[in-house]
């Protein structure tokens, strides 16, 4: 028993060195240092957000100042007038003097039409030309012959007068003598004879300028009638050869050819679609949201940025803005006045002016994908008038009666 117990407290001693006193333990874990922040990271923090601060101020003043007079869209393409070739005459192809997206000008020619039917109907129609001329000179000529006609009447029927007055005056002067017996009757009677005869030598004479007056007549309606024949000779003779032009098909505008579809041999109609010339001028329609064009207005410049050319911008300025909707132009037009109705944002087509030469916008192809920016900043002043006479309108109303 004696020898045991210190034996045990031994043990024990020598045991407690290796385990840590609890007070000691924490004793350390609270009188250990904190690692601080150092003044270099708190500097680069407040420079941060100080940063990020002046960033968000200046997005705020951009946007009231600017940004918000931004109005931009992705709906839009590029557009050019397409003008397309077809024929104003029937007949066959005889020649296609172009080739698929060639480079065209303004009254070159693209494609011809037999035209030996239609040189055929101008030339019927000169020879009828000059066959109604031909009767128009031979009516005149017997007009002139007529005329002559008419002038030897007239001295005829001058000259019967003549005859018929001094047969007349013979009569009154053998009649005293032939009742005085100073002449024989027989003398008398014999004159009074001879005046009737120059009577029917008046009448007739009369009678023959008549009828060589009314000859005259009849040889001018034979005139007027060459005339017209001339004329609808002249008209027939003006279609056929506004016809045998029409055989050669030329280009209305400046531009390159799309879409032929035309070959040599083919039967083609009035209005058979043989190709499209596709102008080198070209704009863009911009749909923009009807939330956008409040203060959109004709002439705001404009920023285009084209989706075959990264990093490209071109500028522009509003041309025109579209009467009504997109929807309103449609096949089908909507008809809201249902009981399922839907509000959907219309857009309204613009057309934006690209402000480049031909030359700076020749990589341009009607139809490609472009987004617009337009600047409508010039009208900020015309919206906040607008504003303010609503706001006096809408106070005018409110104030008691």
């Amino acid at each position: 028993m004696t020898d045991a117990t210190p034996s045990s407290t031994s043990s024990n001693t020598e045991a407690s060195p290796s385990q840590p006193d609890a007070s000691t333990t924490g004793s350390n874990k609270n009188t250990a240092p904190k690692k601080r922040m150092s003044p270099r990271a708190r500097f680069i923090l407040r420079a941060l957000g100080l940063l990020v601060l002046l960033i968000v101020a200046a997005w705020v003043l951009y946007y009231q100042f600017r940004g918000k007079y931004l109005e931009s869209t992705n709906d839009a393409f590029v557009q050019a007038d397409s003008v397309t070739v077809s024929s104003k005459v029937t007949g066959y192809v005889d020649q296609v003097l172009v080739a698929d997206n060639q480079i065209v000008k303004a009254g070159q020619p693209l494609v011809r039409i037999d035209a030996r039917d239609y040189s055929a109907q101008a030339a019927q129609a000169k020879a009828q030309i000059d066959a109604a001329s031909a009767s128009e000179e031979a009516a005149n000529a017997q007009l002139a012959e007529q005329q002559a006609a008419i002038a030897q009447a007239k001295a005829q029927l001058a000259s019967a007068d003549e005859d018929a007055r001094f047969a007349t005056a013979e009569v009154e002067r053998y009649t005293p003598l032939a009742a005085s017996g100073a002449e024989t009757r027989e003398r008398l009677t014999t004159l009074r004879n001879q005046q009737a005869q120059a009577r029917s030598t008046v009448a007739a004479r009369r009678a023959a300028l008549d009828a060589a007056q009314l000859r005259v007549r009849s040889l001018q309606a034979q005139v007027r009638q060459a005339q017209a024949q001339g004329e609808t000779a002249k008209a027939q003779y003006d279609a056929a050869s506004v016809n045998l032009g029409y055989t050669e098909i030329r280009a209305a505008v400046d531009g390159r050819i799309g879409d032929k579809q035309v070959r040599v041999g083919q039967f083609v109609s009035p209005g058979t679609r043989m190709m499209t010339v596709v102008p080198t001028r070209f704009y863009v329609s911009a749909n923009f949201k009807e939330t956008q064009i409040g203060i959109m207005r004709i002439g705001q410049p404009a920023i285009i940025k084209v989706d075959a050319l990264p990093g490209v911008e071109f500028h522009g300025h509003v041309e025109s803005l579209s009467p009504g909707t997109g929807a309103q132009f449609s096949l089908l037009p909507p008809q809201n006045a249902t009981g399922n109705f839907t509000k959907i944002v219309q857009r309204v087509p613009v057309r934006v002016a690209v402000d480049a030469t031909p030359e700076e916008t020749r990589a341009f192809v009607a139809g490609l994908s472009v987004t617009v920016e337009v600047n409508t900043i010039a009208a900020k002043d015309e919206l906040r008038a607008l504003r303010e006479r609503n706001s006096e309108s809408n106070a005018t109303r409110k104030e008691p009666q």
